[in-house]
């Protein structure tokens, strides 16, 4: 959705939090690289000056009491208007001069552009190797889930179409909500586009709100979560057919004692065979239920989403007629 004017309206989101050390470098370094953009700081609880030093800069500063990345991100969406929207960080890790490139894809068409980090310089710049590792792991997990390529899934710096915004259920309150937003795309076959960019590490004195055990945590668990939700035949199917086969192997020792004796002497062994058996194929018939039911839902999220970016050109083309 274009508005009325030539130029397209573009929105630049800092969530932040306890970011005065470096909020007024990144304010003015998007100012300088977007100087037609509106530039939003949602504060999110700061105990230290960050949405003083971000009014002062130039910034709309607005309030958001419910703590987390994903609850400051879901008022975001609701409550600006763009017809493209860049979000990064508070934290001057993420160059504001490949903003305008990644405005120009979103113009193009693309549903979401992400800033990827790892192909570039993150692996040097970043001092935390758990943090390393876990993004490897968060990768390679989605990548061999769904079949894909995509190099950065926990990436901060991205870029969104107005449809995009508006149409995302942004479940996640923390920092899980970007692996979120990249399996939510990927599971809806969106317009993906990877940018790699120059990623660089907190200045001195900038403290990282990620605490990687419970963080990490939290990612994983949102990998599960949505892997079950999105990819409900593989994981039921897996899941039932080993159960099964631990039940098919106690049954034919069971069944090879009979075959000898004529007798079954491990009836205990018998029950809980059949029992896990019978499992195995409960989680499998689950499984295809629910993958039915997931195709489903895809189905109903693309014509929603049609009829949403249908509306919005049909209010587009009105006012242009006004």
């Amino acid at each position: 959705m274009l508005s009325s004017n030539a130029q397209p309206q573009v929105a630049v989101l800092l969530p932040c939090y306890n970011e005065e050390l470096t909020i007024d470098k990144v304010i003015a370094d998007f100012q300088a690289a977007l100087p037609n953009a509106a530039v939003y700081v949602y504060d999110n609880n700061s105990t230290d000056r960050t949405a003083i030093i971000a009014s002062e800069a130039g910034a709309v500063v607005r309030k958001e009491p419910r703590q987390g990345k994903g609850n400051v991100i879901r008022s975001m969406f609701e409550d600006i208007d763009a017809d493209v929207y860049v979000m990064a960080d508070g934290d001057d890790t993420y160059p504001a001069e490949a903003a305008p490139a990644m405005v120009a894809k979103v113009l193009e068409g693309y549903d979401m552009i992400i800033g990827d980090r790892l192909s570039s310089t993150y692996f040097e710049e970043n001092k935390r190797p758990f943090h390393n590792f876990g993004n490897r792991l968060v990768r390679d997990s989605i990548n061999a889930m769904f079949g894909t390529r995509v190099t950065d899934i926990m990436t901060g710096y991205r870029a969104f179409s107005f449809t995009f915004v508006k149409t995302y259920p942004v479940l996640s309150h923390g920092f899980e909500v970007e692996t979120e937003m990249t399996i939510h795309s990927l599971n809806n076959n969106l317009k993906l586009y990877e940018m790699p960019i120059q990623y660089r590490d907190r200045p001195e004195g900038s403290v990282s709100k990620l605490d990687t055990v419970s963080d990490g945590i939290k990612v994983m668990s949102t990998i599960f979560r949505m892997i079950r939700e999105y990819r409900p035949l593989p994981f039921f199917g897996w899941l039932g057919a080993v159960i099964a086969i631990v039940g098919f192997v106690l049954t034919s020792g069971v069944a090879l004692d009979f075959w000898r004796t004529g007798m079954v002497a491990r009836f205990p062994t018998l029950i809980g065979a059949v029992m896990l058996i019978t499992t195995g194929l409960l989680c499998m018939m689950t499984g295809i239920i629910l993958d039915v039911t997931a195709k489903n839902n895809r189905k109903a999220f693309i014509v929603e989403s049609n009829q949403f970016a249908l509306a919005q050109r049909t209010a587009h083309r009105h006012n242009n007629t006004l």
